[in-house]
């Protein structure tokens, strides 16, 4: 098995849920309710020059990590809509590496993703608080995937996501002592 680089996977790797777990899908709720509370702790204080500094060689800023955090969380609350309303649909997947390149991830203070990951994760968290196991049972496809992915499995993915990038920003912060 292939070594992990912990400065660009702090908290390791994503494992998907085999199974539905009731206790296991709350604790990712309460991770996506608590990633705009924790990203804001993360990058409290730091000034423009720290935000614009990569938090690994070749890795996005710290600011187009808030960004993308701001995109991916847009991506997975329609996607989980989507898998609410609709039977199985076809989500299509974001080209992040080019979102992270455009000018609002690039030059944009990070205050307006943080104002909209507050309002979308409260939105998202009401949504999936509100869904039953059934509801966790059902399915997206994202396209060009061999099979489909449950919305329990969706839900634990972005719920690490979050936790994910938010270490990477926490990480940078401890290695430069800010």
């Amino acid at each position: 098995m292939a070594t992990v680089d912990p400065i660009r996977y702090p908290i390791g790797t994503f494992q998907a849920p085999e199974r539905f777990d009731a206790r296991e899908v709350q604790e990712s709720i309460a991770a996506i309710r608590g990633l705009p509370n924790a990203l804001r702790a993360a990058v409290a204080d730091l000034n423009d020059e720290q935000l614009n500094t990569p938090y690994r060689d070749g890795g996005w800023t710290a600011a187009q990590v808030v960004h993308h955090l701001a995109d991916a969380s847009m991506n997975a609350f329609l996607r989980t809509k989507w898998g609410m309303t609709e039977d199985s649909p076809t989500v299509k997947p974001f080209a992040e590496s080019e979102w992270a390149k455009t000018a609002d991830a690039c030059s944009l203070p990070i205050e307006p993703s943080l104002l909209m990951l507050d309002g979308l994760h409260a939105r998202w968290t009401a949504l999936l608080e509100s869904m039953t196991e059934e509801d966790f049972h059902r399915t997206v496809r994202l396209e060009g995937a061999a099979k489909e992915m449950p919305l329990y499995v969706l839900t634990a993915l972005y719920a690490w996501h979050g936790k994910h990038h938010t270490a990477q920003v926490a990480s940078l912060r401890k290695r430069k002592g800010w």
